[in-house]
């Protein structure tokens, strides 16, 4: 993998938001290096495609998905419960190098693969008892460019934030944020290519 001090130095924006810390680097990892980490994942994880509990039915949610950390981190939402698979070089790997860059250590990675458009994931935070307050997630985006949108919990006529999320780039939420804004990855209607998102965490006991 390539230095990236440079690159961050030229790529990364701490975006305005309120009530919570947004920083994006939009070419954190070079085009080379985010090719052959999609191929690579997409051949080595074990994606699964889990079902939640939801308005009192089971539904299997609409992308591919794996968890992947240290021993006994596991985590749980929506009625279901993650164990975390014994983590791979190149997630291990990428983990330190956001450690290395954010400053903020992480022990668990969330994996998803949206195979198309029709693919998303609905509003939500990521505020679950196991992330304690004020946790900081690093999402590292591979493959096909989607919107991320992020909306106040509390500020009803807040407008709708939207990031496109490129090939390579990296998404750090920190602060308050996740208290006081939720997001999604919306349905999109044109034909668009997979993507893979990882999403760092640090799941305290």
């Amino acid at each position: 993998m390539q230095s990236q001090s440079s690159l961050f130095e030229l790529s990364h924006e701490s975006l305005p938001i309120t009530d919570g810390k947004l920083d994006y680097y939009a070419n954190w990892l070079g085009a080379d290096d985010a090719d052959n980490f999609f191929v690579e994942l997409k051949k080595t994880v074990q994606w699964q495609r889990s079902v939640l509990n939801m308005y009192g039915r089971s539904i299997a949610i609409p992308r591919l998905n794996a968890w992947y950390g240290d021993q006994g981190r596991d985590y749980g939402y929506s009625g279901h419960r993650f164990r975390a698979l014994p983590w791979l070089p190149l997630l291990k790997k990428l983990k330190g190098e956001i450690e290395a860059e954010t400053g903020f250590t992480f022990n668990s990675v969330l994996v998803n693969c949206y195979r198309d458009g029709d693919d998303s994931v609905a509003w939500h935070s990521d505020d679950e008892p196991e992330l304690r307050k004020n946790p900081a997630i690093a999402s590292l985006s591979l493959g096909a460019e989607r919107v991320f949108q992020l909306r106040h919990r509390y500020q009803e006529q807040a407008k709708v934030t939207k990031i496109a999320l490129a090939h390579g780039s990296l998404l750090l939420m920190s602060g308050q944020l996740q208290h006081y804004w939720q997001h999604q990855l919306p349905k999109v209607a044109a034909k668009t290519g997979e993507r893979i998102n990882l999403t760092y965490r640090y799941i305290h006991e």
